[in-house]
């Protein structure tokens, strides 16, 4: 029995992840630096520590990392407060967990401040019972730890919570911990598809037609 229900934020709720592979090269475009073209590609798993680690150590950067994290926080904010925009048709499977009566959280490798400013900017914060992040569960996606965080806010445990992912690493992560895993088609992961096709227990190209989602409540 399902009684509750996980969500990554970028890719899955928000259209975000052509955003985040393009940051770092907005960021070292801002200091005259001409970024590799896969850096976003190669952060894309990081923590934010990990990235700024990298990036620092990469480019060879004269920046601490707290004055790093300024210039970065910046263009990041400037995106979650101005510009961000939802997946098309996420509500349709807001509305159907709601109506179904379970809890939902966030969990998400992007700052716990600017997922708060994505959910107030559309109207859906009042969905979610709770935000957890990696940098406070202490661990990427490589790690369940996320996943297990905001599953506590729902009041659930892992054999009974879906958990709803574009990332395909991310997906067998809450897996191998024991979630029901929804693979959520995105095309900054297209070329891992069919990968997460078969790695999720359901998957879902897009969300208009949620027939397959909905019966797992009839089961």
């Amino acid at each position: 029995m399902i009684k509750g229900a996980v969500f990554d934020l970028d890719g899955t709720i928000t259209d975000s992840n052509p955003f985040w592979n393009s940051a770092p090269v907005i960021f070292l475009e801002s200091l005259g630096i001409k970024a590799d073209p896969d850096i976003g590609q190669i952060v894309f798993s990081m923590t934010v520590p990990e990235t700024v680690d990298y990036m620092i150590k990469k480019y060879s950067l004269t920046l601490t990392p707290e004055e790093f994290m300024e210039v970065m926080h910046r263009i990041i904010e400037h995106f979650y407060t101005e510009e961000v925009e939802l997946k098309p048709d996420i509500r349709n499977v807001l509305d159907l967990m709601k109506g179904e009566g379970i809890p939902m959280a966030i969990a998400s490798m992007t700052e716990h401040s600017l997922v708060d400013k994505a959910l107030h900017k559309h109207g859906i914060a009042d969905y979610f019972s709770g935000i957890v992040t990696t940098d406070e569960a202490g661990a990427g996606k490589s790690d369940p730890t996320v996943y297990l965080m905001a599953a506590d806010k729902t009041g659930s445990g892992p054999e009974e919570t879906l958990v709803f992912e574009d990332s395909l690493f991310a997906l067998r992560t809450a897996r191998s911990a024991g979630f029901i895993t929804v693979g959520v088609y995105d095309e900054a992961s297209f070329d891992t598809q069919d990968e997460l096709r078969s790695a999720a227990g359901l998957y879902l190209p897009d969300y208009k037609d949620l027939s397959d989602l909905a019966a797992l409540f009839r089961n």
